[in-house]
């Protein structure tokens, strides 16, 4: 079995305030991109979980696909065991969901092979408990989001194409969230408000101070086109109305900056 694991991008991130058990709240708009990891997940005839990865260093025993598939263990009871190959494209780090997809399609993708009969509330229960964006993926649609990520509208967005440039630094989500320069403020705002482009990313600026590489990232893209971080970093985007256009200014990239041209999505693909 192959299952998709499609990034993500936030058109907007704005930080309403802070629970008290350290957790923010937030509005955003998630963007699922056709952008993909690839999850290959085979039976076993033992209770055995095996999980190797593309990029060796990500195949630590905390890896989210692991931690999703003991989950669901724990959850069903169930003694099935699987072998869990992992196929990386999205970069770590990059603000693109890669990480909480994997656990999504790991959680999705066992659930039909084990046949452990949960439905899709119960699986982004489980997912809500390993990070914030996994119920995102396993809803697997293009949403308006709340709370912590976990309230979730689904929207059907304009057909636009996307180029995403990813510098070359690991942007810690734990580091800018506890950052005492980081807005927590922001008046929540209506559907209304962003169609009109009212919107920004809270947590843009503090990134920019501390990692140089995004700053000059959004200093290229900006001229060409409205540009903005997603997420937490360090991945910054530009909406286009075709796919040439995106693709024509991914061939001017200066040296060293790396970058894909992404398909927006409404729904997750199979």
């Amino acid at each position: 079995m192959n299952v998709s694991c499609p990034a993500k991008l936030n058109l907007f991130l704005h930080i309403t305030g802070r629970r008290t058990d350290g957790y923010h709240l937030l509005q955003t708009v998630f963007q699922l991109i056709d952008y993909c990891d690839t999850l290959q997940i085979t039976p076993r005839s033992d209770d055995a979980l095996h999980f190797t990865c593309s990029e060796p260093s990500l195949a630590g025993d905390d890896n989210l696909v692991l931690r999703a598939a003991r989950a669901l263990r724990e959850a069903t009871g169930t003694e099935y065991g699987a072998d869990l190959h992992l196929v990386k494209r999205i970069p770590a780090g990059a603000g693109l969901g890669g990480g909480s997809s994997d656990a999504a399609s790991a959680l999705l993708g066992l659930n039909r092979l084990w046949q452990t009969g949960l439905d899709e509330d119960a699986l982004a229960a489980i997912g809500l408990r390993l990070g914030a964006d996994v119920p995102l993926f396993v809803r697997g649609h293009s949403a308006w989001a709340e709370g912590v990520g976990e309230t979730l509208i689904p929207v059907d967005l304009p057909p636009r194409f996307f180029l995403v440039i990813t510098p070359d630094c690991h942007v810690s989500t734990a580091e800018i969230f506890s950052h005492q320069e980081l807005t927590r403020n922001t008046t929540a705002i209506k559907m209304a408000a962003f169609l009109d482009g009212h919107t920004r990313n809270d947590c843009e600026n503090v990134v920019r101070s501390l990692y140089p590489p995004v700053d000059e990232a959004l200093k290229w893209l900006h001229p060409f086109a409205p540009a903005r971080m997603t997420g937490t970093g360090a991945s910054v985007f530009a909406a286009f109305d075709s796919a040439e256009e995106a693709q024509a200014l991914l061939s001017r990239l200066p040296q060293g900056m790396k970058g894909f041209v992404a398909r927006g999505l409404s729904v997750r693909p199979d």
